[in-house]
């Protein structure tokens, strides 16, 4: 399916991200793993890409710095010739209530969440523009949507990658380009690994369990296929947030 393309993950190295790389690689597509800081993790993803007979390689980025995103995406231009698709999934949680939610904590996670996200969007943008095609996912969240007590930075960085999410689908749209969002629900993942069995949220799960991270990489591919479909937030948490 997507033989011949090349795909940017990012937060490649481990839960959603891994998932959806292995998913796309599965299908064809080349996987540029990017990731923060565990080269043996983001090794074991590249090896696993690779196993589905497809080009795969690793590279360290702070997607909050311009400067390393422009230096990635240029590495990645010369190790894969261009970008067809581009997956936005790094992200961290520094949760805690807001009237004791310090700057940092806040600043730390917008950086990281949405405008990492920004970064690369502007970085790759140019090579889908010369392609005249190119598929844009950000992985948003149901928190987004529904607001979660302890989490305002969290939620206010995924609700802003929808808009994000919508004002590049209407920019690009004339160019080939779509963008879209996934708002993944509770998937297990070493972000979730600390919520508690008994937690309300879980409880109102219509299909009374948690997602994995290949729930949330098929409705990946699903939109990196779709050459008709753009500004869509389709979400994958079992019912929580309908």
């Amino acid at each position: 399916m997507f033989e011949g393309k090349t795909a940017i993950i990012t937060g490649a190295s481990r839960g959603i991200g891994k998932a959806v790389a292995l998913k796309l690689a599965s299908l064809g597509a080349d996987i540029a793993v990017i990731y923060a800081g565990n080269t043996e993790a983001a090794m074991q993803s590249v090896s696993e890409c690779t196993a589905y007979g497809v080009k795969a390689a690793a590279y360290r980025c702070n997607v909050a710095s311009s400067e390393d995103v422009k230096a990635t995406v240029s590495e990645v231009k010369k190790d894969f010739g261009s970008v067809h698709i581009l997956v936005n999934n790094a992200g961290i949680t520094r949760d805690g209530l807001i009237a004791m939610m310090s700057e940092d904590a806040w600043d730390e996670v917008m950086d990281t969440n949405l405008k990492g996200a920004y970064l690369m969007i502007r970085a790759v943008c140019p090579l889908m523009l010369r392609a005249k095609e190119g598929r844009i996912i950000n992985i948003s969240s149901v928190s987004g949507l529904m607001g979660n007590a302890g989490q305002a930075n969290y939620a206010a960085s995924k609700a802003g990658l929808i808009g994000l999410t919508k004002s590049v689908a209407r920019e690009l749209a004339s160019k080939g380009i779509t963008c879209n969002a996934v708002a993944p629900g509770f998937i297990q993942s070493d972000m979730t690994k600390d919520i508690k069995e008994d937690n309300p949220l879980l409880a109102s799960i219509p299909l009374m369990r948690t997602g994995r991270g290949e729930d949330v990489a098929s409705a990946v591919a699903f939109l990196a296929s779709s050459s008709y479909i753009t500004g869509e937030v389709i979400r994958v948490d079992g019912g929580l947030a309908m």
